[in-house]
């Protein structure tokens, strides 16, 4: 069964005119371990809430599975000490394990905690093709703006990442939210899957920095672009050209950042002359 997501918590508040007993809504979060035919893989510290999104796309942006149908069964566990998302895959891909180990117990701002060699951190990534995927600039500048007012945890605690699904003329579709970045987009990431969306029809939006690990999620699973409210890491430009992932950064009060793969953001206006 599934914990709750908040809980009121007491505190002091203290502030120039003086100081106060306060009770602020606070997220909650727990350790998921994503088994794998009976072998853990990771541990990770996230909020109790679309658990089966986080392991399906954890599973997927890690590269164990490509697709749902390779998943013979899961089931979701809950314990006193957190919550097991058991993964049965088939034969042909629980070979995977052996090849991409990873044993993470780490904070959920972590993305790369316990990673065994430095060949792992810095893996090959499939190239995203390009498609037809076209936005126009009012919606990229708009994108962080149009997420906010779907927030719902965050407008509760203040202390939440979300991600959300953009997609051409309709907006923001789909959003998770999390305490991790991370976290926050593999929820996106096996929200997509499990609904059937077509990873390619958009970009991911998100309320943090963009970092590699971001841009190795969306390339592993196929969606063409991040948009974000903040900076990325050189490194994470450097991959996104690479990768063919759009990247914008500072998306917000009217404008943004473009550091790769600009071709698929448009003027609002085509230049027939």
């Amino acid at each position: 069964m599934q914990g709750p997501s908040t809980r009121s918590m007491p505190g002091w508040s203290f502030q120039t005119d003086g100081a106060c007993s306060v009770h602020r809504t606070l997220p909650e979060e727990v350790p998921v371990a994503v088994v794998f035919n009976g072998s853990t893989l990771a541990v990770m510290m996230a909020t109790p809430d679309d658990i089966a999104d986080f392991a399906y796309g954890f599973a997927l942006s890690e590269g164990v599975i490509t697709r749902p149908g390779e998943v013979e069964s899961f089931e979701v566990v809950s314990h006193t000490q957190g919550t097991e998302a058991r993964f049965w895959l088939r034969d042909d891909r629980a070979k995977v394990l052996s090849e991409r180990r990873r044993i993470m117990a780490g904070p959920a701002g972590c993305g790369l905690c316990g990673i065994d060699s430095l060949e792992q951190a810095m893996r090959p990534l499939p190239r995203v093709a390009d498609g037809s995927l076209c936005l126009s600039r009012t919606e990229v500048s708009g994108a962080t703006e149009a997420l906010r007012p779907r927030q719902a945890l965050h407008a509760k605690t203040r202390a939440t990442h979300a991600a959300g699904f953009l997609v051409p003329g309709q907006g923001i579709v789909l959003v998770r939210e999390d305490v991790g970045r991370h976290n926050a987009l593999d929820k996106l990431i096996g929200a997509l899957m499990r609904s059937g969306f077509d990873s390619a029809s958009g970009v991911a939006v998100m309320t943090s920095r963009l970092s590699v690990e971001l841009v190795q999620k969306c390339a592993m699973s196929g969606i063409p672009g991040l948009v974000a409210l903040s900076a990325p890491t050189a490194r994470a430009v450097h991959l996104a050209e690479e990768a063919g992932v759009t990247l914008v950064a500072f998306a917000r009060g009217g404008g943004f950042d473009i550091y790769s793969h600009a071709h698929r953001i448009a003027d609002e206006v085509t230049n027939v002359a």
